[in-house]
């Protein structure tokens, strides 16, 4: 099976957080992860990011730009799949919004949370030492691992 290829969205506040979501559906379920989805034939990264963000979220985004991209084999799913995963910046174009659950069959909460939270949830699902706050979608977590350099900042990628 070919890889397919997702596009996950993280869309900061004047804070420098950005949302997650707890996730259900066919693979991921119960882990939490960016708002995204699958890019469609013709589509710009950042208008998928742009789609997916509106359709799951209800919120509007500006000022986006390509971040990184990771390589995720999902070995626990049958059968398994492969996705190379494309990570678009972007803020909040009403700095008041807040995310909706806007599709109640694939997500079930939304939380603002800040990368060093996401990245100590990371470490401790690696090292297995600790309990980590929420179990993360593997996308994220292999931004963890393939790109530990990453860093996000109010302003952006640091």
């Amino acid at each position: 099976m070919d890889p397919k290829v997702g596009v996950g969205i993280f869309v900061l506040n004047s804070e420098g957080k950005f949302i997650i979501g707890k996730r259900k559906g066919s693979h991921g379920a119960d882990t939490w992860g960016l708002p995204g989805g699958h890019l469609e034939f013709g589509e710009s990264f950042e208008t998928c990011a742009e789609r997916e963000l509106l359709e799951e979220t209800g919120l509007a985004v500006r000022n986006l730009e390509f971040w990184t991209a990771t390589n995720s084999v999902f070995k626990d799913v049958v059968p398994n799949k492969h996705y190379v995963t494309i990570f678009i910046g972007g803020t909040l174009k009403d700095e008041g919004a807040q995310p909706q659950i806007m599709e109640p069959n694939k997500c079930t909460a939304w939380e603002w949370v800040s990368w060093d939270e996401v990245k100590a949830d990371a470490e401790k699902m690696i090292s297995g030492e600790g309990t980590p706050e929420k179990q993360l979608f593997l996308p994220l977590m292999e931004l963890v691992i393939q790109r530990p350099n990453f860093s996000i900042s109010k302003d952006g990628v640091a």
